[in-house]
């Protein structure tokens, strides 16, 4: 018996100091891909570095009942600038270790060491499930193909985020 599908809806934040909406390929990729695996887009946000402007944001989003995943792209790594760890980490209810583990293990294999530099992780706030990204849009087709989109499909088995959503608030 196949699982019903199950349409989310879905945030895009890209975070990025040099990105506008012209040159978001990280954005327009996640944008594109989640609408083809037949969620829908509910709001999409370009900003700078700045862990303030991001806590506001994505606190506006967690706190919204219509939403019901954020996904980040950018500002996972180690420069001075790169604040989405330090940001949002505070913000989750529960974190899920085991994607930044898999994420990292996967992009090993594609472009070996650097995936040590690498802060992706996700979690659950609010009900509300949160998957950060690294900024390019190889890093985000890794994390959406091998991770975040089997996840939030119902027909996923042994299980799934998507068909355990209605039970996140128990």
């Amino acid at each position: 018996m196949t699982a019903t599908p199950i349409s989310l809806r879905l945030c895009v934040l890209t975070v990025s100091d040099t990105r506008t909406a012209a040159n978001d390929t990280s954005g327009d990729y996640l944008v594109q891909s989640l609408t083809t695996a037949g969620h829908q887009l509910h709001e999409r946000a370009l900003l700078p570095d700045d862990r303030y402007r991001l806590r506001a944001i994505v606190s506006q989003w967690i706190a919204d009942p219509a939403v019901d995943g954020i996904l980040i792209t950018g500002g996972t790594g180690f420069t001075g600038r790169d604040s989405t760890p330090e940001a949002l980490l505070p913000l989750l209810d529960k974190t899920m270790p085991g994607f930044g583990e898999l994420f990292r293990v996967i992009s090993h294999q594609e472009i070996g060491a650097s995936s040590m530099q690498s802060r992706a992780f996700a979690g659950l706030a609010n009900a509300t499930f949160v998957f950060c990204l690294p900024g390019s849009t190889s890093a985000c087709r890794t994390g959406w193909e091998h991770l975040i989109r089997p996840q939030l499909d119902a027909s996923t088995a042994p299980c799934n985020l998507a068909a355990l959503r209605p039970r996140l608030r128990e």
